[in-house]
């Protein structure tokens, strides 16, 4: 029997935000938004251990009171993944994978993570889950990364442009019923290796271009493996978005 991967999922958590400060802080039913994130990646049964990584007394205090891990790190991380990094650094023990759950998503489900875990080998460098996309707001959107994939499942170009051109469908309203589009979700997965690597890595021109990260990475080599979810995934950007999502 293959011996089982051992993950770390780190969650990076600021208590700046341009658009939403204290945003890790506030209330979803009870619980405060950072103990949601932490206690549905906890019953994720891959996972074997979870930390918050902050640079902020208030969220360490708060993930300590409900009884979660956190690990404090520097304010200047540029990324979640720097940040990860740091907080990776810091465990007392090392993991076949780490993965970066988005510490503003306090509905992600279990079942999202077994996907992308359920992907991952010794082989593997980095992976991300995507989504089918189902409508045309979505497929039109900037504000949504699409992203292309190969025969072997890995990302071959992210994009906020809608990818592919559908060249021999000049109305747009044709795309979706004649090709399958997918969306990313920002959920990676690292080897601790490839993760050490890509912190170095200076800015590409296709992520200065696109504001996407993991351009960056596809821009030097590095391959990211993809896992389909069909599960919808509700980020907390702004007050107007937790309003929405609580008055459902």
């Amino acid at each position: 029997m293959a011996n089982k991967i051992s993950i770390a999922a780190i969650i990076p958590a600021r208590y700046a935000s341009t658009r939403f400060p204290g945003k890790p802080l506030v209330q979803i039913n009870g619980k405060t938004m950072i103990q949601c994130v932490y206690d549905q990646v906890k019953s994720t049964p891959e996972i074997d251990e979870v930390i918050v990584a902050t640079d902020d007394d208030r969220i360490e205090t708060e993930v300590i009171r409900f009884g979660g891990k956190v690990v404090r790190t520097k304010p200047e991380h540029p990324s979640g993944t720097d940040r990860c990094y740091e907080a990776y650094q810091k465990l007392n023990k090392k993991f076949d994978f780490v993965i970066n759950v988005q510490g503003d998503e306090p509905f992600i489900q279990p079942e999202q993570i077994r996907t992308l875990a359920a992907i991952l080998t010794p082989d593997v460098e980095l992976a991300t889950l995507i989504k089918k996309i189902e409508d045309e707001e979505t497929l039109f959107n900037p504000n949504t990364p699409k992203v292309l994939v190969n025969a072997a499942g890995e990302a071959i170009y992210f994009s906020r442009q809608t990818i592919p051109y559908l060249r021999q469908y000049p109305d747009k309203k044709d795309w979706l019923v004649n090709h399958t589009f997918f969306k990313h979700i920002g959920m990676y997965a690292y080897r601790p290796d490839i993760l050490a690597q890509i912190t170095q890595l200076k800015p590409s021109a296709l992520e200065l271009a696109e504001s996407l990260e993991q351009l960056r990475w596809l821009e030097s080599g590095y391959k990211i493996k993809t896992a389909v979810t069909t599960i919808e995934t509700v980020g907390i950007d702004t007050p107007e978005d937790l309003e929405r999502v609580t008055s459902r």
